[in-house]
């Protein structure tokens, strides 16, 4: 818990550990998201895969299409099962904040729903780091749940969890201020597979470093 007697998103995830890749992975906007990210990235391109989770879909897509991942995920749970699940890719338990990454060192960085137990302003940062770890030109894929709400309290696959995030124009906004061109947007509804699950919206940006 932190100092405000909430759970951390490191704790949250290390209970929810496969269950979430059940809950999640089937995903079909999420599995086209990606889709559009592999179309535009160029052989053996480095990818940074912010909140990699168990390592499915998201680095598996990569690293099958032959491309250097590094994942990077505050759960010791997550990082374990995405190390076995995928072992092309490399992941490590850290705060992506708390890494040396070179400016401009990957071709691509994906940030699917890992923002959403960050304040606004480190969802900010975290948007900045990514446009300072792509080269020019590089490609950004984003994904969140893009409802407007700030420290809102409730229970996630029932795990006691913090949320805040931006509606669906603020979102893109925030994403274009860190310094991206949005090329695609898509709205979905989605009901994970999870007994407890409800429909929720689900915004997914691909965009490119300016």
């Amino acid at each position: 818990m932190d100092s405000d007697r909430h759970p951390t998103a490191a704790s949250v995830f290390d209970a929810l550990g496969a269950d979430y890749e059940q809950a999640f992975g089937g995903s079909a906007a999420h599995h086209a998201s990606l889709g559009s990210l592999l179309e535009r990235l160029a052989p053996g391109s480095r990818v940074l895969d912010i909140g990699s989770g168990t390592g499915r879909p998201t680095a598996q897509s990569l690293a099958d299409a032959g491309h250097e991942v590094l994942g990077v995920d505050v759960s010791p749970v997550m990082v374990d099962i995405a190390s076995r699940q995928v072992p092309g890719a490399e992941f490590r338990c850290a705060d992506v904040r708390d890494l040396t990454l070179e400016d401009g060192s990957f071709d691509a960085v994906c940030v699917y729903f890992s923002l959403l137990q960050l304040s606004r302003a480190e969802q900010t940062d975290v948007l900045r780091l990514a446009a300072r770890a792509l080269r020019p030109g590089g490609h950004l894929a984003v994904a969140t749940v893009p409802l407007d709400m700030e420290g809102v309290s409730g229970t996630f696959m029932d795990q006691a969890v913090r949320v805040t995030s931006f509606g669906e124009e603020a979102f893109t906004g925030v994403v274009t201020a860190a310094g991206f061109t949005v090329l695609a947007r898509e709205s979905v509804l989605f009901t994970p597979d999870h007994p407890t699950a409800l429909p929720e919206p689900q915004l997914f940006l691909l965009a490119r470093r300016t």
